[in-house]
């Protein structure tokens, strides 16, 4: 009896890790799909059965996943964030100075779509900024994302503090919450292709400020 009981283990346990993987592939097909859409669309213009669509699947099977288009567009957004920060970490191990790596965050701030971003990344922080100002639960998501993106750049000016290249009494916090801030706004501007606010005129004022706060010039 123990060693059918082993037998039907050895059986059963293969197809669960099959349906899994199964899970987890399809549920980041879905992300992709939503992600296009809303970036190509806006959220109010992306239905369920539209990302259904595109992976060729049922509509309910994407409701069973994450119920609302809003946590549709969140679930997205994360995604294509965790694909960013895994490649800024990459290439901020490769940078061994508090400048270079200032330059290395400007960089990828103001590049169109960096290394795992999604197409028109711009365009899901836009539908998530509005669907944050009326839903309090949407609200706190981009309030962790927005300090996810705080806490990298003052990990890496901690690290300048640590090595000696910026004065130990800076406010870190301040900084990074101000210097974010200015990202954020210049990227919408060279993403909705102002004009005057070029990406290389973008880059110059966020690298100024930096160096001067910092004490880099």
């Amino acid at each position: 009896m123990a060693e059918a009981t082993e037998q039907a283990d050895q059986i059963t346990e293969p197809a669960t890790e099959s349906a899994t993987e199964q899970g987890d592939s399809r549920r980041a097909q879905m992300l992709e799909a939503a992600a296009e859409l809303i970036a190509e669309r806006g959220l109010a213009r992306t239905r369920i059965a539209d990302v259904a669509a595109r992976v060729g699947i049922s509509p309910a099977l994407v409701v069973y996943y994450f119920q609302t288009k809003e946590a549709l567009l969140i679930a997205a957004l994360r995604e294509s964030e965790t694909g960013f920060y895994a490649s800024a970490e990459d290439l901020l191990r490769a940078r061994r100075s508090l400048r270079d790596r200032v330059e290395t965050l400007v960089e990828l701030t103001f590049t169109e779509e960096s290394k795992g971003e999604v197409q028109g990344q711009w365009g899901l922080w836009f539908d998530l900024w509005n669907e944050a100002f009326r839903h309090p639960e949407v609200a706190a998501d981009r309030r962790a994302l927005d300090e996810q993106w705080r806490g990298l750049i003052a990990r890496i000016v901690r690290a300048g503090i640590e090595d000696g290249e910026v004065p130990a009494d800076l406010d870190v916090e301040t900084f990074a919450m101000t210097w974010a801030a200015l990202l954020d706004g210049l990227s919408v501007q060279v993403a909705l292709h102002d004009p005057v606010v070029t990406r290389a005129r973008a880059e110059a004022i966020a690298l100024d400020f930096a160096r001067r706060e910092l004490g880099l010039a």
